[in-house]
């Protein structure tokens, strides 16, 4: 996924983006803990729609994995 990059705009925050009630760092603990975000590809992400149908389907390759390794 490629996003275009336009260097006519200013750099600037627009108006309507409203901050006033943000709070700095909110996420940063969470995120200092570790997060692992994978991007899907669009004809993957029809089929797996959710967190909970990635990791069934991983496990279960893992699983698959072992079995394999161990009949070698």
């Amino acid at each position: 996924m490629s996003q275009e990059i336009n260097s006519d705009k200013e750099e600037d925050m627009l108006p309507e983006y409203d901050f006033a009630h943000g709070v700095r760092g909110k996420h940063h603990e969470a995120y200092k803990a570790g997060t692992n975000v994978v991007f899907l590809e669009p004809d993957v992400a029809k089929i797996f729609t959710n967190s909970a149908s990635v990791n069934r389907v991983l496990r279960l390759l893992v699983e698959l994995a072992k079995e394999s390794a161990r009949t070698e």
